[in-house]
């Protein structure tokens, strides 16, 4: 029988309903789980009618209770992909190296890996990652539209996430921030409304069981780079001298105010600084800063660069003075420009007097020396490509940015660019390319009788040879040891010593012990032979509680025979018990049913005197001679005069040969 069940089958493409392949062949799936119809023929017709010529199916495909002869052929598929009905090992890549402009360029015949299928087009509902269609971006890329297809593209830093700000959705009924919702903010990059720090939500609120907030919790806010709303802080943990947890916030839209305000901060004693370093844009909204004793920096900063409209308004007073400020050292360092900063420190210019390297300025760019080298692109300092070579003596690093701008490779060269290793395989237009680096180390095309490639793929053979030989090895080592269990098993039962005293221990005969077998134990398979007194069956006996099926010949009474022959049976069977020959067949068991059974060794080769009347040709001197051994030796057991042993039975009909 065949039994598979699974949502998921590589030769088929299963799934969800989906928009993209109307001309395409639809079925429906099923929901059977390992349950089968009335019998095995109305099962395998059930399958063929529900996916025969089947392209897509609509939820499972499920193959159970087949059996092995039945053709299968129409779920045929390919094994990798299907490209317009070509089996392929992959779809055609999105880019490919063009051995002209030693580039990888767009290729306008990709197609993108939908299932089993290559399709020009991702349905609607699903995003294009590299070149697949899937149904959501990883957790390290972000979705975006590009030219009307939905991509994810990896994030620069922290994936973009909304969150709900006070008083806006699930956050409606808040009023401030506290340490009943502060975790809502984890890892939020967009703020849908409002930010709001009371003292009730920083110090607690005792008559709504609401905790004073953890300051290092504070810390979520790190990762906000815009807010819709406004920003009032009305509170602040005293051992707080700043506002760097929002470092990274990067515009107030102000679509919402706070009586016309988009920044309120107020009363603050603690603050000495403000360190928005990331501040670019408030867009509407008035500015109210007042009433905070210890801050600086605030009239270092040239508020208008920040404000969209001409409209918006400053109200700063009753803070630190500025002269104050200015005699304790607390001034914008000397690379920051006339616009000013948000606290000490080159990292906190609103711009830079000369250069910047991300958001700290600099006196100048690493252009001949320093751990990594730069090129200049106006004042911002960019870091040269990693393949291009550090040079010393005054040269440049590089002239601009990527890999063909480089004064000299750090590895090779291809073409205009410098790469990390020559192409070795790369998938180009019509074939795959392949280059050798000369003594220079620059990367020239192999001649196309080159077999550049092949001891790859001998690799790969001799690989997936030894992996078969080591399954086929552990596969014997396997069906060795299951064959020796059985064995094993086989011998325990036929060893005397699990039998049974069928009487107490006495006088011969009686001394003989014999193994009671239940009738549930017996299982009858066909007739060998009968006689006068009864039936000889091939059976098959399960001893209770094992699993191991032994063969035995099973002697079964006849009905229609009286109380004596029943006597005799069983003097028959304690005789034959009381034997231990090397040529006798050796007694198992007893089954005391309603007719009597007795229960020995099957001999797997047949009846002697079949064998004889069908090989009378055949037969040698020496096989007849060992026949007359083996039986001169059970004779000599009838003639040794032992009460116990003075029987033989004239039946020979299964003998050793």
């Amino acid at each position: 029988m065949i039994s598979f069940y699974g949502k998921e089958a590589k030769w088929r493409r299963i799934e969800e309903k989906s928009t993209s392949a109307e001309e395409e062949k639809m079925c429906a799936g099923t929901e059977n789980k390992l349950s089968s119809l009335s019998d095995l023929e109305q099962q395998y017709r059930a399958l063929r009618k529900y996916y025969e010529n089947c392209e897509v199916v609509m939820g499972n495909l499920e193959i159970t209770s087949i059996e092995h002869n039945r053709d299968l052929s129409f779920l045929r598929a390919c094994m990798n992909f299907n490209d317009s009905g070509a089996c392929v090992t992959q779809c055609p890549q999105t880019f490919v190296y063009n051995p002209t402009t030693f580039q990888l360029e767009h290729n306008f015949n990709a197609k993108y890996t939908y299932g089993a299928f290559c399709v020009k087009k991702c349905p609607h509902n699903f995003v294009v990652d590299s070149s697949s269609c899937v149904r959501a971006c990883p957790s390290s890329k972000m979705e975006v539209e590009e030219n009307g297809i939905k991509m994810c593209k990896p994030c620069t830093d922290i994936c973009p996430k909304a969150c709900d700000g006070i008083g806006t959705g699930s956050l409606m009924s808040a009023q401030t921030v506290d340490s009943s919702n502060i975790d809502k903010f984890i890892n939020c990059t967009k703020i849908n409304g409002n930010l709001i720090f009371l003292v009730t939500g920083i110090h607690g609120d005792p008559y709504n069981a609401i905790e004073a907030i953890d300051p290092e919790k504070l810390n979520v806010f790190r990762t906000v780079r815009e807010i819709t709303g406004f920003l009032n802080i009305q509170s602040w943990p005293p051992n707080m001298t700043d506002f760097s947890v929002f470092s990274n916030l990067v515009t107030i839209g102000g679509r919402v105010l706070y009586s016309g305000l988009s920044l309120l901060i107020l009363k603050q004693q603690g603050i000495t600084s403000l360190q928005f370093q990331s501040l670019k844009e408030i867009s509407a909204g008035n500015i109210y800063i007042t009433d905070n004793s210890n801050l600086c920096y605030y009239h270092t900063i040239n508020w208008t660069t920040l404000f969209s409209t001409i409209n918006q308004r400053i109200v700063i007073r009753d803070n630190r003075k500025a002269e104050n400020c200015t005699a304790e050292g607390m001034v914008c360092n000397h690379l920051c420009s006339s616009d000013g900063c948000w606290g000490p420190g080159p990292d906190q210019c609103l711009s830079c007097r000369r250069f910047s390297r991300g958001r700290i300025c600099i006196e100048s760019c690493n252009l001949y020396d320093g751990e990594f080298r730069e090129f200049e692109n106006g004042s911002i300092c960019v870091e040269c490509d990693p393949q291009c070579e550090k040079m010393e003596d005054g040269l440049l690093t590089c002239h601009g940015p990527g890999p063909d701008n480089c004064t000299k490779c750090s590895h090779f060269k291809d073409g205009p660019n410098c790469v990390e290793k020559c192409p070795d395989g790369l998938q180009g237009a019509n074939s795959f390319i392949f280059k050798y680096a000369d003594q220079d180390r620059e990367c020239h095309p192999c001649h196309p009788n080159c077999t550049q490639g092949t001891p790859l793929i001998a690799a790969g053979v001799i690989g997936g040879l030894f992996i078969l030989v080591i399954v086929g090895l552990t596969f014997a080592v396997y069906v060795r040891r299951k064959s020796i269990k059985k064995k094993r098993a086989l011998r325990r039962f036929l060893e005397t010593e699990l039998v049974e005293p069928l009487t107490p221990s006495g006088t011969a005969p009686n001394q003989a012990q014999l193994r009671i077998l239940k009738e549930t134990e017996l299982k009858r398979v066909k007739v060998l032979g009968s006689g006068a007194f009864g039936t000889v069956y091939k059976g098959i006996w399960v001893p209770e509680g094992e699993t191991v099926k032994i063969p035995v010949a099973i002697k079964i009474l006849n009905e229609t025979t009286g109380p004596k022959a029943n006597v005799e049976f069983m003097d028959e069977a304690l005789i034959m018990a009381s034997m231990d020959h090397p040529h006798l067949v050796r007694l198992l068991g007893v089954c005391l049913s309603p007719t009597i059974q007795l229960v020995t060794q099957l001999m797997p080769h047949g009846c002697l005197l079949e064998y004889v009347h069908e090989h009378k040709d055949n037969i040698g001197s020496q096989l007849l001679l060992n026949w007359c051994v083996q039986i001169a030796k059970v004779s000599a057991i009838a003639s040794s005069g032992n009460d116990t042993s003075g029987f033989i039975s004239p039946n020979l009909e299964q003998y050793e040969y």
